[in-house]
């Protein structure tokens, strides 16, 4: 459901890898309230109430099928996204997801009730279960079965769900409950009922459950920031966090404690240097490998030390309830507060600083012996010493995140930053970066700032596309603002639209760049996703349409298929251009757009360009698309080649999409 649901909506917010954390954020207070309704259920009601409660719920969900967002719920572009996702999916999806989510604990206490053994097993077999339905989502789901078509099948999966859910309620109900007041364990032995956990207790569950999730929800993001928003890196760090539930809560215990525990320093130090901005770039398989390792590492360690920790089944709700409270804190950290109050991203730095505080703590908790006496032990004082120098290394990689930059500003489209280069010189030139890539750059000589540069030069798909338009005025549609580069290209007469959903970028570029305030065409910024907002506008009848948008270093998909393209043309005069910007690391959209081509039976070429000498021009791909084929006549598009496609990428719709396939 995760990563099915994100992403069904992935492309109303823009493509941003914050929609994976949101929609993390709201299974996280799912599950919250998931497992605080199993408490309640078990502790206040009877058997026989429960099956009732329980099965009407179940009931009602079925009503509330299928999982299908409707689109009433796309944004316009001035909402907050972050509210926007959270409304849209508690309507959609929350009822049913509440209700799956209270399977693991209220199923333990149905099994404790009638049986001796411990139930804990169960957990470790419900984690398993969706680690297995996360990773074969990319692999054997995504590439086969439209968006749609999922859906339907998970609501049908559902209805089996609650039937055989409702079914095992009023089994449980029926069964005769072991002797005594508590079920036998071997975690309770006798059947006397543990004391209840004391609030200190209960405070250490949450923050061992806190911290794995925030780091993986942290790592996420590392990793999607500057690569493409793709299931693969959703689901790796989530199947990660789940494996380590699993193998620490199975009835062999996985996790060794003196092992991982000498395991999380190197683990945590190789985190804290991957921060660091002087560090040497290892490539993008060395990164999340690197990243997955330490994340594996960290979260044994936590889980196992809650492992050790669990309660007797007597309690066995309440450690549930601590654990989900502790998950869904971490994901407000990352999901709400990081985006709206810092200006970078720092939340892995604070879930390594805080694992390394709870490695120490867990570390002098030890048994028989009271806390105080461990904790001023040589050891533990050498270990806390340790963890306070990392702590002090990742303040000093937090520090250089924005040191040296005119502006640092982050919100939920992501972080940007700027910068600038021999002030007041002829050479002298300012960048936006949004995370590491590089979003425009401009001259800062006043003689100079309306040359162009970096993707924008004379040589690149769009200055042969702005050359080889006829005699102006000219209508210029741009998704995608960045600096404002595009600005540059228009004249007096002409009118230049662009279309940007991050409301920083314009501020931004109005006030840190001067393409757009330079400009002497008529221009408008239109706040929102571009498709969404091509799609409630009539026909532009534009010259020549720009697609610049990037989320990170790569175009969201929603933009390069094939009724996004559609669009573009019904927006299209008959002798216009439409121009994709495909530049990017990881993905090679070109065998994408030739299977769209294909389909609508469009003229298209490739134009590539290199480094210039300089370096002052990066080498660059741009796709141009036309209506008729005599358009490339023109001697400025000469240098186009034919488009490649490839046998094994169809065709891309809103429906579908396998960023597997086009991976370079």
């Amino acid at each position: 459901m995760q990563p099915l649901i994100a992403k069904t909506i992935l492309a109303w917010f823009g493509g941003s890898a914050a929609v994976w954390t949101t929609c993390m954020l709201f299974f996280q207070i799912a599950l919250l309230a998931g497992y605080f309704y199993s408490h309640v259920l078990v502790r206040k009601l009877n058997p026989r109430q429960q099956a009732i409660v329980h099965s009407t719920l179940l009931a009602l969900a079925i009503l509330l099928l299928p999982v299908i967002p409707g689109a009433s719920w796309k944004p316009s572009g001035t909402e907050n996204p972050t509210l926007r996702i959270l409304a849209l999916l508690a309507a959609t999806v929350g009822l049913p997801y509440l209700l799956c989510s209270t399977t693991g604990p209220l199923v333990q206490a149905w099994y404790a009730r009638e049986r001796s053994g411990t139930p804990y097993r169960l957990f470790a077999l419900s984690n398993l279960g969706s680690m297995l339905a996360l990773l074969s989502y990319p692999v054997l789901v995504e590439p086969y079965l439209p968006g749609r078509t999922q859906a339907w099948i998970w609501s049908a999966a559902f209805v089996t769900f609650a039937i055989l859910c409702a079914m095992l309620a009023w089994r449980a109900a029926a069964a005769p409950a072991l002797t005594g007041t508590a079920p036998h364990s071997q975690d309770d032995p006798g059947g006397t009922l543990e004391p209840p956990p004391a609030a200190a207790r209960k405070l250490l569950w949450i923050a061992l459950a806190a911290c794995p999730s925030l780091l993986m929800l942290a790592v996420t993001n590392h990793l999607t920031q500057d690569v493409a928003a793709i299931p693969f890196l959703w689901v790796l760090p989530l199947s990660i966090y789940l494996l380590s539930f699993i193998l620490t809560f199975d009835a062999r215990g996985w996790y060794v404690r003196n092992l991982f525990l000498v395991l999380l320093a190197p683990a945590l130090g190789a985190l804290a240097y991957l921060q660091w901005s002087e560090s040497q770039d290892p490539g993008m398989r060395w990164t999340i490998g690197l990243m997955a390792a330490g994340l594996f590492v960290a979260c044994m360690v936590c889980h196992g030390e809650l492992a050790l920790r669990k309660p007797a089944p007597s309690h066995l709700t309440s450690f549930y309830l601590m654990l989900s409270i502790g998950g869904a804190l971490g994901g407000l950290f990352v999901g709400v507060v990081a985006p709206y109050l810092f200006n970078s991203y720092y939340e892995v730095a604070i879930g390594i600083a805080l694992c390394g505080l709870l490695a120490w703590v867990v570390a002098v908790e030890e048994p028989g012996v009271r806390f105080q006496q461990s904790a001023i032990s040589f050891s533990s004082i050498c270990l806390l010493l340790g963890v306070l120098g990392l702590c002090f290394f990742l303040v000093r990689t937090m520090r250089d995140a924005v040191s040296g930059y005119m502006v640092a500003e982050r919100n939920f489209y992501g972080a940007l930053r700027i910068r600038e280069q021999d002030k007041g010189q002829w050479e002298g030139y300012r960048s936006l970066l949004h995370g590491s890539i590089n979003h425009g750059e401009q001259w800062t000589h006043p003689q100079r700032r309306r040359e162009l540069l970096t993707y924008y030069c004379d040589d690149s798909g769009i200055g042969r596309a702005v050359r080889s338009m006829p005699a102006g005025p000219h209508k210029i549609g741009v998704l995608g603002l960045g600096a404002g580069t595009m600005a540059a290209f228009g004249k007096a007469g002409d009118e230049v639209r662009f279309y940007e959903i991050n409301p920083l970028v314009p501020i931004l570029a109005r006030t840190q760049f001067t393409f757009v305030p330079d400009c002497p065409s008529r221009k408008e910024i239109v706040m929102g996703d571009g498709r969404l907002s091509l799609e409630r506008e009539p026909s532009n009848q534009f010259d020549l349409l720009m697609m610049d948008a990037f989320s990170g270093d790569s175009i969201p998909v929603h933009l390069v298929t094939r009724e996004a393209f559609e669009q573009y043309y019904r927006h299209l005069k008959p002798g216009g251009l439409i121009v994709i910007h495909i530049s990017n690391k990881y993905l090679d959209l070109e065998p994408v757009l030739a299977r769209v081509a294909a389909e609508l039976k469009k003229p298209v070429r490739v134009f590539e360009s290199d480094d210039d000498e300089s370096g002052d021009c990066f080498g660059t791909t741009y796709v141009l698309f036309a209506n008729q084929e005599s358009r490339f006549n023109h001697p400025a598009l000469a240098t186009g080649r034919p488009i490649q496609a490839r046998d094994n990428v169809a065709v891309w719709t809103d429906d579908y999409s396998n960023l597997f396939r086009i991976l370079k």
